[in-house]
């Protein structure tokens, strides 16, 4: 089959990539549509050590499931982490962070860059027919933004700051907005901010962003220089969340983070259901966060793309636009 592959931080096409064979409790999903994250851009930099099919975000059909093959046709995504349900986090409900866990595209299992690739049916989740492929591939973003809600209870008389408005701050912007509260978006590029003005979210550029006033912040920029200006934002006794890996090095004063009692809190991966839930009513609107969608042929563009300053999502599609 056709795919992108990973290896000594040089991604190539490849048309030569075995089809993947379905292990036990497992199923092979044919790719529909896939996403570019940050994760697989700072891959390629060299953010882990991995080798083969780089992607995780995915919208795809199922295409043969041995043990259960009622689900065979049916649209799908799934959640990344691939766990043994044994381990001390596993057995106390803290499952994505498994001992033994792997990761699909980014830890010992190939991920979704290709026409093919497996996953464990319990990491599936079918889609209602009324959400499209062009929102279902948010699925896996979304639900990583509703990790914040899991984590953090935001009171609807909050001061909240997004710092970073770009493929996942966008989301997170969307989520938080739902809980009522007194939220602003820190925007970097004039289209980022449309976007949110959209969706009635209230922008700042960043020489606007607030010192020591907001209650809860999210950093969303995977950046030294917005993790900066998100600590100076939050107030003492506030909450700062870390919604971003960081490809370069953080320094930071760790006395002033006692000092005025910050609760930090890094966050990652969160609950499909909701995220779903939210797609198919239309509570979240990704529609104008997919700037555009390339054949896998043309993968090292896409990725090309991904990376430019102001993009949001890039698509990769096996069977073309």
């Amino acid at each position: 089959m056709k795919g992108l592959w990973l290896e000594d931080r040089q991604i190539t096409y490849r048309t030569d990539l075995p089809m993947p064979e379905p292990g036990p409790g497992e199923a092979v999903i044919k790719t529909s549509l896939a996403g570019i994250c940050s994760t697989d851009l700072e891959m390629a930099r060299g953010y882990t050590d991995f080798t083969g099919v780089p992607g995780h975000e995915f919208v795809g059909v199922v295409h043969q499931a041995p043990q259960s093959p009622k689900l065979e046709g049916q649209r799908v995504v799934g959640e990344i982490n691939i766990v043994c349900g044994e381990c001390f986090h596993c057995r106390n409900g803290r499952a994505s962070h498994c001992l033994n866990r792997t990761a699909l595209g980014i830890h010992d299992r190939n991920g979704v860059f290709a026409e093919y690739f497996t996953l464990p049916l319990e990491n599936i989740h079918p889609l209602p027919d009324v959400v499209p492929d062009t929102w279902a591939v948010f699925t896996e973003p979304l639900a990583a933004a509703l990790q914040i809600h899991q984590q953090v209870h935001v009171h609807p008389g909050d001061r909240v700051l997004v710092v970073g408005a770009g493929r996942l701050g966008q989301l997170v912007a969307q989520t938080l907005k739902l809980t009522g509260c007194d939220l602003r978006v820190a925007a970097r590029y004039e289209s980022q901010r449309k976007i949110l003005v959209s969706q009635g979210i209230p922008v700042l550029t960043e020489e606007e962003i607030p010192s020591g006033t907001e209650d809860l912040v999210v950093d969303a920029t995977g950046s030294p220089s917005g993790f900066a200006a998100s600590r100076r934002a939050v107030r003492s006794r506030g909450t700062l969340v870390l919604k971003s890996t960081y490809a370069d090095e953080l320094t930071w004063d760790a006395s002033g983070l006692v000092v005025d009692e910050i609760n930090l809190i890094g966050s990652r991966c969160g609950p499909f259901p909701p995220a779903i839930r939210l797609l198919a009513n239309e509570q979240v609107n990704p529609e104008l966060l997919l700037d555009a969608v390339y054949p896998l042929e043309e993968g090292l563009a896409a990725l090309e793309k991904a990376g430019t300053s102001g993009i949001l999502k890039v698509g990769l599609a096996p069977e073309g636009e």
